[in-house]
């Protein structure tokens, strides 16, 4: 990964309600929580940015954490408001959300690429195109695509909770590399576990 840009926006993806505040969907919103409440930062909501919106000092830079509340399908609505309103460029933004395809307890780093079936990412791609950064939460996979809807919208067993949160965690520690643009640093760091 090569980009040296800064990040202004983190796009936590879920999906808003009490309902679905548990659900692995929702690993997005969870890291933007626990960005805020590190740097004390309070969620208002934002009709014009569609959601929930934050502003945070990372090492001296100031970036926006923005939570949807358009639910997973629509995120490309409420992100690309916010991009538009302070004219952030796709890969000045770091997306947050839930992949299938990584077990609980493993985080990465991305540039770029295709959206994986992923709905909120579909969305998205619609919007600001493929260039944005991604911050991939692993949730594990059910095992039988089938089962991929139901899985996503039910809380993680307490073991994956767990594992998921530890991922969290490290990622959080990453934040001022990540924000700085330099995310071959932090790459390296969160991909050796």
């Amino acid at each position: 990964m090569s980009n040296n840009s800064p990040i202004r926006l983190i796009a936590g993806l879920g999906n808003p309600g009490e309902k679905y505040a548990n659900t692995r969907h929702n690993a997005g919103f969870w890291f933007a929580d626990a960005v805020a409440s590190k740097y004390h930062a309070s969620f208002r909501e934002q009709s014009r940015f569609h959601g929930m919106a934050a502003q945070v000092s990372v090492g001296g830079n100031e970036c926006c954490l923005l939570k949807p509340a358009t639910f997973m399908n629509r995120s490309g609505q409420a992100v690309g408001a916010l991009c538009h309103y302070y004219k952030i460029k796709p890969e000045e933004v770091l997306v947050v959300h839930d992949e299938l395809d990584l077990d609980p307890g493993v985080i990465r780093l991305k540039s770029g690429g295709g959206h994986g079936g992923h709905n909120g990412l579909r969305d998205l791609h619609q919007v600001l195109g493929p260039d944005y950064q991604r911050l991939r939460v692993g949730i594990g996979h059910p095992g039988d695509k089938r089962q991929v809807v139901n899985y996503v919208l039910k809380p993680a067993s307490k073991e994956d909770s767990i594992e998921i949160e530890r991922a969290l965690d490290r990622a959080l520690d990453e934040l001022p590399a990540i924000i700085a643009g330099d995310m071959a640093q932090a790459m390296n760091r969160l991909h050796q576990v």
